[in-house]
């Protein structure tokens, strides 16, 4: 029940321990998004085309619940390193129960969207069929994966890292297992389709959900979820959703980038929006995993700063950019050396696979500069700098990357958009540093 490990521990093995579990969970994350689209693949391209569509749909609706589960996050540690355990309480009861309601909410309108999204990005309407067919099936789950987010960011506050790991990778293992299981009817199990992998995916967001309310009832944690603070007060409200809102609009960018990128190369060939698709999958290996690191570090950077503890806050996000950089120096190696065997992952197609693989150099380009920004803007939400991380998101996915991939594919062509990525990453990471050390001095 004593936290005081947060700002007592050396940092450098603090931040390996607090963050190792949610690297690892989120790379298992990773794997799952890449088989997830291996099987999805074996029914037919049409079927992967679908996947890339509607993503920015799914992206969004996981934003929303990673956003506010974040705010959750940031203000439970604070009043922890605080010292104010009841309002560690309210904010973890009042953030349970939002979080419910925001499922409640995706459900009915992203299954209401669909269709109109889907028909704006293409006419086949074999491939609309496959998103419907998804997506109806998967939005079902919003409220159960909303809940389950914000007991995991409640849990790592708490620094339970090694049970968010267990539960997330526990998640994403079944639904691994289900996949083949109900896409093609292997055994007892009936042959679903693309259907399958939307009820293997939701089943698999489902699991973890148990397993915290299991153990939450099991092992009590620092934070309680109480009864008398099942009605919302309206601070506390307006805390959590300065942070999580700022954290919501970071992680739905992505969103509107792919959805205006795929307008852009849509008008090349469709074999460059499948390639763009495919790109997203290999790069949640990465993201997700030093993601990981920046879920280990945001309750780390939070406690310490409630509790003045600013010094140990810089050495934190120090140690975690080298960290980050480490990660994505393996990936930028994979991608240079290898990528026409991660491309063969999804296709057959000759033609697909060397553009694909030209484009994966190229694009990896920016892999290790990308760390600055991308640690930097965590560190920040753990600072309750939720405006300051949006900015820097901003840049990164928006202001600085559309306009250069839309200017540079009418010099160059489709490339231009792959060009756009490594450009992005240079400037985000020198403005991200000025964003940070201003916030800092504030």
């Amino acid at each position: 029940m004593n936290q005081e490990f947060m700002k007592t521990k050396n940092v450098l093995p603090l931040v390996l321990t607090m963050s190792y579990p949610m690297a690892i969970s989120m790379a298992v994350n990773a794997l799952y998004n890449i088989v997830d689209s291996f099987f999805v693949s074996q029914i037919s391209d049409k079927a992967m085309t679908a996947l890339s569509l509607l993503f920015p749909v799914q992206n969004f609706a996981h934003s929303v619940a990673v956003g506010f589960a974040i705010g959750i996050n940031a203000v439970v540690a604070f009043y922890m390193g605080q010292g104010s355990p009841g309002e560690a309480d309210k904010a973890a009861t009042n953030g349970i129960l939002l979080s419910a309601l925001h499922g409640i909410i995706l459900t009915a309108g992203c299954i209401a969207v669909m269709p109109w999204f889907m028909d704006r990005f293409t006419d086949d309407q074999s491939i609309v069929n496959f998103g419907l067919s998804y997506t109806g099936i998967l939005f079902i789950f919003a409220p159960m994966d909303c809940m389950a987010i914000a007991m995991e960011k409640t849990f790592q506050a708490a620094g339970r890292m090694k049970t968010t790991m267990l539960s997330l990778a526990s998640g994403c293992i079944l639904n691994i297992i289900l996949d083949p299981l109900l896409i093609f009817g292997i055994g007892p199990f009936p042959q679903l389709g693309i259907r399958g992998a939307a009820i293997a995916t939701g089943i698999g967001q489902t699991l973890p959900l148990i397993i915290y309310v299991l153990l939450y009832i099991a092992k009590p944690l620092p934070v309680r979820f109480r009864r008398k603070y099942i009605r919302p007060e309206l601070y506390m409200m307006k805390r959590l959703y300065s942070i999580g809102n700022a954290g919501t609009l970071n992680l739905a960018l992505p969103s509107v980038q792919v959805s205006i990128l795929n307008a852009i190369l849509a008008s090349y060939s469709a074999g460059y929006v499948f390639i763009l698709g495919v790109y997203y999958k290999l790069q949640t290996f990465l993201y997700l995993s030093v993601n990981g690191v920046v879920q280990g570090i945001r309750p780390l950077v939070g406690y310490n700063y409630g509790a003045g503890e600013n010094g140990r806050v810089r050495e934190i996000v120090r140690i975690s950019i080298i960290i980050a950089a480490i990660i994505m120096i393996a990936g930028t190696a994979v991608c240079q050396l290898m990528p026409d065997t991660l491309m063969g992952i999804f296709t057959q197609d000759e033609a697909v696979i060397q553009a694909g693989s030209s484009a994966l150099r190229i694009i990896s380009g920016g892999f290790i500069i990308s760390s600055i920004s991308v640690i930097l803007s965590g560190a920040l939400e753990g600072l309750g700098k939720g405006t300051e991380s949006l900015v820097i998101s901003l840049i990164r996915y928006i202001v600085f990357i559309l306009p250069a991939a839309a200017g540079l594919s009418c010099i160059v062509g489709a490339v231009g958009v792959w060009h756009a990525f490594w450009i992005t990453e240079l400037a985000a990471a020198a403005i991200s540093c000025c964003i940070y050390r201003r916030a800092v001095r504030n």
